[in-house]
């Protein structure tokens, strides 16, 4: 039995299409007004969604706070903390203020030739809850991550929403979504 022709094309069509990878969503700006002065401090980070993550994950993500001091100069240098079993994790950066406030490129400090990450604050009111989104460039593809951030492990009505929302405006499923496993941890931990 043969097929159609057109029903033959469109077969190799779509078998074509199916090989080329689509172009990222656009990342949504940051938000208006940002005060670093007020963003500066202690985070929880409550929440993951990336383009990384994978069901798998979860088991991994312990709860981590992410500090960060603002400069003089406008810059932020983020420390985060993360306690696994007896001994705390801990790893670094510098937030460097791009034009638009709120925006900022990533130095991770480990010299030229490394991997290109732009992040900006998408959402926050700077006393309860952040939103920020990441977008990290290496010579294959781009990773994305989005953070949802708390001064504490109460969120105010509709952030999980809007944290989903951002999520999947940024072409992500909730298989790409992991929160921290809290079972048997104390905020106040005395390994970090």
């Amino acid at each position: 039995m043969r097929l159609p022709c057109g029903l033959w094309l469109w077969l190799s069509l779509l078998k074509v299409l199916q090989g080329q990878t689509p172009s990222p969503p656009t990342l949504p700006p940051p938000m208006q007004s940002f005060q670093g002065n007020q963003f500066q401090g202690e985070w929880f980070v409550l929440g993951l969604a990336g383009n990384s993550f994978r069901p798998e994950h979860r088991a991994l993500l312990n709860p981590f706070t992410a500090t960060f001091e603002l400069s003089d100069d406008g810059r932020f240098e983020v420390w985060n903390a993360m306690t696994r079993g007896q001994h705390c994790d801990t790893w670094s950066y510098v937030l460097i203020p791009a034009a638009q406030p709120g925006q900022f490129t990533v130095d991770h400090g480990v010299g030229p030739g490394a991997d290109r990450e732009e992040t900006r604050v998408v959402n926050s009111d700077y006393t309860q809850f952040a939103l920020m989104l990441s977008r990290r460039h290496t010579s294959k593809l781009a990773i994305l991550r989005i953070s949802l951030l708390s001064r504490n492990w109460l969120l105010p009505p509709g952030t999980l929403d809007q944290f989903f929302c951002l999520s999947r405006a940024q072409g992500l499923s909730d298989d790409n979504i992991v929160f921290p496993d809290v079972t048997d941890w104390s905020p106040h931990a005395s390994v970090c």
